[in-house]
């Protein structure tokens, strides 16, 4: 396996008399040894032979064969080599039946017209510790590790390169902090499970203690019964739900699971987005009947009049995104919780179908809850009420906030660290490449944030 870097002769017969007689594996198209490279060259020695371009040959070997140059650095075709032999070759391609590779598109190629090899890239230097050879001179962009590469037919992405996926269990963790995680989320996964489950044992016994304005705090216990359930199974299944299984054979390493092939990790995702997106609902509607009761002044029955309509905005907006997110594929497995869930590794997703739901309902219900406490302090100070009236007003706007302050806290708290880590989140990846570049023998970023 080549996990550190070292050159080795060329052997690729089209490849031979260069100004150069070394490269390295894996190359810049992923091919772990020269075999693999020769036979990827394969379909392209028609056009060689016939020398549809003085450039092709030269662009095809600083891909599959590129120069080896100082450690920790990669040297890129420039991209006006790679568009002179596109435009020269692709008619006679078209003859061979043979098309441009995704992969070795132009636009991936850095700007300049040198020829290739450069003078800098023949300097090689014979200390790999020589800290003025571990920067690389050029940013190249990410280049996914072969030990990342997934099948194609999985549509997984990382980083922005497609059929690539992150590693598992974590990129960002080392083994003592993801053990320490994983029983913190196990321990409090059975705490919310507990209190969840003895809040709605309580409805069972006596239905008629919850009436309208409190009873959503039934369903909304009930959602989070959900939620901690399959965060208490992803606790006990560790990481063999939201991981791909190791591949030692084709050289591949465990990964972060994506899409909805995998059967259980999709139903984990379903279970755990939808109730926690109509929970963050029922909290909204627990305080418009708040409002109602305390603004208005609607009874228990003129409010369970519009149960119905709760009813179906809070189950059925959450079962709409839900299946949204399954029409666009945007399952993720969490290999530290174990669970499947989304924006995991996708930020517009995180940004639109989790953060923007949560941060609407948050403002939508304190904005209700500070007009409903400000009308019931009103009621209070102005409308002389008996002592017994005045005392269950006083104990109803008690509940509310410290049911509020206590849903609230948790909830801003993990927005908070949303948006730590969107805001973040390149820089993570980028501080991951560096660290690993070597090790995986991919191109080391420019610069580090």
């Amino acid at each position: 396996i080549h996990s550190e870097f070292s050159c080795e002769p060329i052997r690729l017969r089209m490849c031979q008399d260069l100004p150069y007689n070394t490269t390295f594996m894996p190359n810049l198209l992923n091919h772990y040894d020269q075999q693999t490279a020769a036979l990827a060259m394969e379909p392209f020695h028609p056009m060689v032979n016939l020398v549809c371009s003085a450039d092709l040959r030269m662009f095809l070997c600083a891909l599959y064969a590129p120069v080896c140059t100082v450690y920790g650095q990669v040297s890129m075709p420039c991209r006006s080599l790679c568009q002179r032999a596109k435009d020269e070759c692709h008619k006679l391609m078209e003859v061979f039946g043979v098309a441009w590779p995704d992969d070795m598109e132009c636009s991936r190629c850095v700007y300049c017209d040198e020829p290739y090899p450069r003078p800098e890239d023949l300097l090689t230097s014979s200390d790999p510790t020589d800290q003025s050879s571990m920067t690389v001179q050029r940013d190249y962009g990410f280049w996914c590790p072969r030990e990342l590469k997934v099948d194609p037919d999985l549509g997984y992405t990382f980083i922005g390169k497609k059929d690539c996926s992150a590693p598992c269990p974590s990129m960002f963790f080392n083994q003592q902090e993801l053990t320490f995680i994983r029983y913190f989320i196990g321990v409090v996964s059975i705490a919310c499970l507990s209190a969840t489950l003895f809040t709605f044992l309580t409805f069972l016994i006596d239905v008629t203690r919850f009436r309208y304005p409190e009873r959503p705090i039934i369903f909304y216990a009930v959602c989070y019964v959900m939620v901690s359930l399959v965060f208490f199974l992803g606790f006990l299944l560790e990481d063999r739900v939201a991981c791909n299984a190791v591949s030692p054979a084709q050289f591949r390493a465990s990964t972060i699971t994506q899409g909805s092939h995998n059967k259980v990790c999709t139903l984990f995702f379903m279970v755990l987005y939808f109730f926690t997106m109509a929970g963050s609902v029922w909290w909204v509607i627990l305080t418009i009947t708040w409002f109602l009761a305390a603004v208005p002044k609607w009874g228990s029955e003129a409010i369970e009049k519009k149960a119905l309509l709760f009813h179906a905005v809070a189950w059925g907006l959450p079962g709409a995104l839900t299946v949204t997110l399954l029409a666009l594929n945007k399952i993720e497995g969490d290999g530290i919780s174990g669970v499947c869930f989304i924006g995991l590794y996708d930020i517009d997703a995180l940004r639109w179908f989790v953060l923007a739901p949560l941060c609407l309902n948050v403002a939508v219900g304190v904005s209700l809850l500070l007009v409903g406490i400000v009308a019931l302090n009103r009621v209070r100070m102005e409308i002389p009420l008996e002592k017994e009236n005045q005392t269950k007003l006083v104990k109803f706007m008690i509940r509310m906030g410290v049911f509020s302050v206590l849903y609230l806290v948790p909830l801003l708290t993990v927005i908070g660290c949303y948006l730590y880590e969107h805001t973040y989140r390149s820089i993570w990846e980028t501080t991951w490449i560096e660290e690993n570049c070597r090790h995986h023998h991919i191109p080391c970023p420019y610069k580090v944030d």
